[in-house]
């Protein structure tokens, strides 16, 4: 069976991605019911890491322990990517020890390389381009908050960042409208929203106003304003995205129903109150979970084949 990678949602069908979420789900009960099994047994997870992690390194870590795997653990200062040796070498070297590569980096070109010359599956666990891993969670709890996707409005409020370009992505694989609403020149690039517009027509939108955007949405979702790489930046960035603030007004624009989701960290009082952060409908924490089981689902997946199999004996 040939190796699959996992670099952006792209990367998967609508039936891949709706059996992932299934899975996921299955998974997630078995976890919290104590009937969680040792799936991934003898499975060796490489997790190589450029950028800072909380959440990305103890969810794939403690998710291939709690599947029956293990976890290398790999900074930068110790390989030495693309300095101390190739990314060529590394997916060669890596694939003769361990059975998937997670990689959390800058330059998405990098991650390409490595699955290119890696004979085992590499999951993009962030890079400035695309943050899929992390669609994957807000989708599952997006599950859990409506009986179906279809048809729902997803508003992310900010920069046109990685999080906002794998929303983009996840309309041209789901039947939901995604609406990225920014101050100009912050839209992610007019190329990819070209493209992903011809796949998805009609699903995916740009808004400049934050009250036209958020009305009867069903998903308000923020991210920082800076990302990683961007803090010289950070305090012009305050004043440009100041009146796109995940706030109560907004939220009273949002259907009754609608959720709120940031992918964290979050830094209260900027791009989200603290008053929404702990607001009755925010999912942040749930979401927050959820990367674990999302992510332990497409780990049953790449390592151990079977796509739309049900859930693993």
């Amino acid at each position: 069976m040939a190796k699959r990678d996992f670099l952006t949602l792209t990367d998967l069908t609508p039936d891949e991605l709706a059996d992932l979420l299934k899975l996921a789900a299955d998974l997630k009960r078995e976890h919290h019911s104590g009937t969680g099994r040792p799936v991934l047994a003898g499975k060796v997870l490489a997790l190589v890491f450029h950028k800072p992690s909380l959440r990305t390194r103890v969810s794939f870590e403690s998710g291939m322990l709690r599947l029956g795997g293990s976890a290398v653990h790999l900074s930068n200062q110790e390989i030495g990517m693309g300095t101390r040796e190739a990314l060529s070498d590394i997916g060669e070297v890596l694939s003769r020890y361990v059975d998937g590569i997670m990689i959390r980096t800058f330059a998405h070109a990098w991650v390409e390389e490595l699955a290119r010359h890696a004979s085992v599956p590499v999951i993009n666990g962030l890079t400035d381009e695309y943050h899929p891993c992390q669609i994957l969670a807000d989708l599952l709890t997006l599950a859990e908050n409506f009986d179906t996707l279809d048809g729902r409005k997803v508003v992310f409020m900010g920069d046109g960042n990685n999080v906002a370009r794998s929303w983009v992505n996840a309309a041209r694989r789901l039947p939901i409208t995604v609406t990225v609403c920014g101050p100009e020149g912050y839209e992610p690039d007019a190329a990819f929203l070209a493209e992903a517009q011809r796949d998805a027509p009609g699903r995916i939108h740009v808004e400049h106003d934050p009250a036209r955007a958020a009305e009867k949405a069903d998903v308000l979702y923020t991210d920082v304003w800076a990302s990683m790489g961007q803090e010289s930046e950070a305090e012009a960035r305050k004043r440009v995205f100041a009146p796109y603030q995940l706030n109560a007004a907004l939220l009273d624009r949002a259907k009754p129903e609608a959720i709120v989701l940031h992918c964290l960290p979050a830094h209260r009082g900027e791009e989200i109150t603290a008053e929404i952060m702990e607001h009755p409908r925010s999912r942040v924490f749930d979401e927050a979970e959820n990367r674990m089981h999302a992510q332990n689902a497409l780990l049953v997946r790449l390592l151990t084949g079977g796509w739309g199999a049900g859930s693993p004996d």
